[in-house]
C-alpha cells in the first residue's frame, strides 16, 4: 500500500511547492506569448459599444494553469493589464471526486445522445488521477502558486474541497500561503447525499479561507441566533427581531454554514451535476470583497461564482476546461442580462500533446501522418516541404498543417500552389489539419475548389502516438479515421431600409454540416442515435447561434443570440430580424454558431 503521509513541514509537500514556485514564476518572462484568444464579446447594448481598455468581466475557455500565467503576464490584445496583485478575491472549487462521471446526456428531438468528455478533458481527468492523491496535489501546487501572485494585497482565496483530500490540500495550503495566514475552516453541512450502515452519513464540505495579508478585506456577516424558548429577553441594548419561528437576535455568523443543495426544482437550477448554491457564494463574496472588488473562479463549473459577483456588483473572471461546463456558464449569464463580457479561449491542446510528445520536429511527426493517411511522405532533402507526401495512383498530394497552427486561408493557398508547381503538379490535393479558424467553412466555401480537400486528423492521435509500438499497431489496424469539417450555412441576408437612420436585415439559418460521428466521444449506440438526427434535422445540432450586423474582422461582438434550450421544442429559432443603424455600401454580417458538443462555425456575408 502506497501511504501518503508526508511531515506537515518540510517534506515532500516543502519540496513539492518549491518546485513549483521555481518553475512557475521564474518562467513568466519566457510565457508572455501564451495569449488569451479574443472570441466574442457578449451584452453589449445598441449604441453602448466599450472601448478597449475599459474593464470586460472574462469567461475563458482551457487550462486554468495557462489562463493565469496568461493573466499574470497581461493581455495587450484586449487591453488588459497584467492581473498580478490585482485580484480581491479567488474562490475554487476544484474537482475532488477521482471517480466522479463526466459524461454529459444531450437531448435531442425525439432521442437522448450520452457523450463522454472531449479528449481534452479525458486527459486532463487522466494527469489529475493516474497516481491518486499524489498527482491530484501536484495538479494542485502550481495553480495555487499562481493564484498567490494574482492575489492582491488585501486578497484572500477559499478553496472549497471535502473529506476526500482535504486534510492533504491543508498543508499545502499552509506551505504555499503561510501557516499565519489561515483565517477559518468554514463547515458547509446539507441535507442531501447518500447515507450508510458503516459510518456516519456525510453531510459537509470544507472551505479553506486563508488571506494574503494581515490587510485583507473582510466584512463580518450577520445571522440569526435563536432565544431560548423562542421568546423575547428585553435585555437592555439588545435588539430583537420576531419571525415566524420566534425571537432572535443578530450576531456575528459563525464558521458552521447550514445550505441547502441546489434542488431538482430550483429555479436556480441549471442542470451541472456539482452546481453550488448561489446563498453558499454569496456570503463568500459578500464577506471577502467590496464592490467593484475583482473575484476571480479559476474552477469555474457551471458559472456560479461569476452569477452571483454579477449580481453584486463585483468584477469577475472565470475560467474552465469542460466544454459543456463554459457553455452552460455563457447560457447563464446571457439569459440574466450581465454586463457585456469577453468570451477567450487560452492554450493549445495539440500543440500542448506535441510539446509533451516523443517528436522533436513538427516534420517527424508530418511523415507519421502522412503514413496513417495511407500516403508516402517525400524523402528528406533539400527544397522539398518536410510536411508533404503522396498517393502515386491518384496523383494525390497531401499536406500535412502543424499541430502549432490553426489551418486557415493561407494553409490552403500554399496547398494549392504546391499542387500546381510541385513536382509537375498533381490531380488534387488533400490538407489534414489539427486545429482549425472558425469560418474555415466560409474559407472552403470562397475558394471553390473542388480539386481542395480538408480532413480534421483525430483529437487523440497524439496521446495514441506516445510509443514506437502504439505507431506500428495504429498503421496494422488502419482504424485512423480523418473526419470531414463541420460547417454552417445561412440563406442570403435580405436587407430593408425602415428609415432614413435604420435597417432591417433579416437573416435565415440555411443547413448544419457536422463533423463526422467517428470524430465524437461517442460509443456505437450514440453514434447511431446522433447520426439519425443529423440526417433527418441537422440545425437541431445547434446549442446558440448569435450575429454581429457590423463584424470587424478582428472580435465578433454578439448583437443577437437564441438558445435552443429556451425554446420549447429544444430547437433554435432559425430566423432573426435585427434593426441597425443605417449605412450606405456594404456591411459584413458574422454569424456564429455552436453545437451541443460544442464546436463552433462561423459564416461571414457581405451585404449591399
Amino acid at each position: 500500500m502506497n501511504w501518503f503521509c508526508p511531515p506537515p513541514q518540510g517534506g515532500y509537500f516543502a519540496e513539492t511547492v518549491k518546485n513549483s514556485d521555481e518553475n512557475y514564476l521564474k518562467e513568466d518572462d519566457d510565457k508572455k506569448d501564451i495569449g488569451l484568444a479574443v472570441q466574442t464579446v457578449f451584452g453589449e447594448k445598441k449604441g453602448k459599444q466599450k472601448k478597449r481598455d475599459d474593464w470586460f468581466n472574462r469567461l475563458i475557455y482551457g487550462d486554468n494553469l495557462l489562463a493565469m500565467q496568461a493573466l499574470l503576464a497581461g493581455d495587450p490584445t484586449s487591453g488588459l493589464p497584467s492581473m498580478r496583485g490585482k485580484i480581491d478575491l479567488i474562490y475554487i472549487d476544484p474537482p475532488f471526486d477521482s471517480k466522479a462521471d463526466y459524461r454529459t446526456k444531450i437531448t435531442l428531438p425525439g432521442t437522448t445522445v450520452e457523450q463522454r468528455p472531449t479528449v481534452i478533458e479525458q486527459f486532463a481527468y487522466a494527469d489529475t488521477w493516474k497516481n491518486g492523491t499524489v498527482s491530484y496535489l501536484e495538479m494542485l501546487v502550481p495553480r495555487l502558486i499562481l493564484m498567490r501572485e494574482l492575489l492582491s494585497e488585501q486578497g484572500s482565496i477559499y478553496v472549497h474541497i471535502d473529506w476526500h483530500v482535504g486534510h492533504y490540500v491543508k498543508v499545502i495550503m499552509d506551505e504555499i500561503f503561510g501557516r499565519e495566514n489561515f483565517v477559518n475552516e468554514i463547515i458547509w453541512a446539507y441535507k442531501s447525499g447518500g447515507v450508510s450502515d458503516r459510518y456516519f452519513a456525510r453531510k459537509h464540505d470544507i472551505l479553506y479561507f486563508y488571506r494574503k495579508t494581515d490587510n485583507y478585506i473582510f466584512n463580518p456577516l450577520k445571522e440569526k441566533s435563536y432565544n431560548r424558548g423562542f421568546k423575547p429577553y428585553r435585555f437592555e441594548g439588545v435588539k430583537e427581531y420576531q419571525d415566524e419561528i420566534g425571537w432572535y437576535t443578530l450576531v456575528n455568523m459563525k464558521d458552521v454554514w447550514e445550505i441547502d443543495m441546489v434542488g431538482r426544482t430550483s429555479s436556480e437550477r441549471v442542470n451541472y451535476a456539482t452546481q453550488k448554491p448561489e446563498k453558499l457564494i454569496e456570503r463568500v463574496i459578500k464577506a471577502s470583497s467590496n464592490e467593484n472588488s475583482i473575484v476571480a473562479d479559476f474552477f469555474a463549473g457551471s458559472g456560479t461564482t461569476g452569477a452571483v459577483a454579477e449580481k453584486l456588483g463585483r468584477k469577475w473572471i472565470m475560467a474552465e476546461l469542460g466544454k459543456p461546463a463554459v457553455m452552460i456558464s455563457r447560457k447563464r449569464l446571457i439569459d440574466m442580462k450581465a454586463k457585456p463580457f469577453l468570451y477567450q479561449s487560452i492554450g493549445d491542446y495539440m500543440k500542448e500533446q506535441f510539446e509533451k510528445s516523443e517528436f522533436r520536429r513538427v516534420g517527424d511527426l508530418a511523415h507519421v501522418v502522412i503514413n496513417l493517411y495511407g500516403a508516402l511522405p517525400f524523402p528528406h532533402q533539400e527544397g522539398v516541404p518536410n510536411n508533404i507526401g503522396y498517393i502515386k495512383e491518384s496523383k494525390t498530394l497531401v499536406y500535412v498543417d502543424s499541430p502549432n497552427k490553426l489551418t486557415g486561408y493561407r494553409t490552403l493557398k500554399k496547398a494549392q500552389q504546391l499542387r500546381e508547381s510541385f513536382m509537375g503538379g498533381w490531380e488534387k490535393v488533400v490538407v489534414l489539419g489539427w486545429n482549425f479558424v472558425t469560418d474555415i467553412g466560409e474559407v472552403i466555401k470562397s475558394i471553390d475548389d473542388p480539386r481542395l480537400e480538408v480532413l480534421v486528423i483525430p483529437a487523440d492521435l497524439l496521446d495514441k502516438l506516445k510509443t514506437k509500438a502504439s505507431y506500428e499497431k495504429l498503421i496494422k489496424s488502419g482504424k485512423i479515421r480523418f473526419s470531414s469539417l463541420q460547417y454552417l450555412t445561412v440563406k442570403p441576408v435580405q436587407k430593408r431600409r425602415i428609415n432614413d437612420d435604420t435597417d432591417e436585415l433579416l437573416i435565415e439559418l440555411d443547413n448544419y454540416i457536422l463533423l463526422s460521428p467517428d470524430a465524437l466521444p461517442l460509443d456505437e449506440k450514440n453514434r447511431e442515435k446522433l447520426e439519425k438526427v443529423m440526417g433527418e434535422d441537422p440545425l437541431s445540432l445547434i446549442e446558440y447561434w448569435s450575429i454581429d450586423p457590423d463584424y470587424d474582422g478582428q472580435v465578433f461582438r454578439s448583437k443577437w443570440q437564441d438558445y435552443r434550450e429556451n425554446n420549447e421544442n429544444l430547437r433554435v429559432k432559425t430566423r432573426a430580424k435585427l434593426d441597425v443603424p443605417a449605412r450606405e455600401g456594404k456591411r459584413k454580417v458574422c454569424v456564429k454558431a455552436v453545437d451541443v458538443f460544442g464546436f463552433e462555425s462561423a459564416v461571414v456575408v457581405e451585404v449591399d
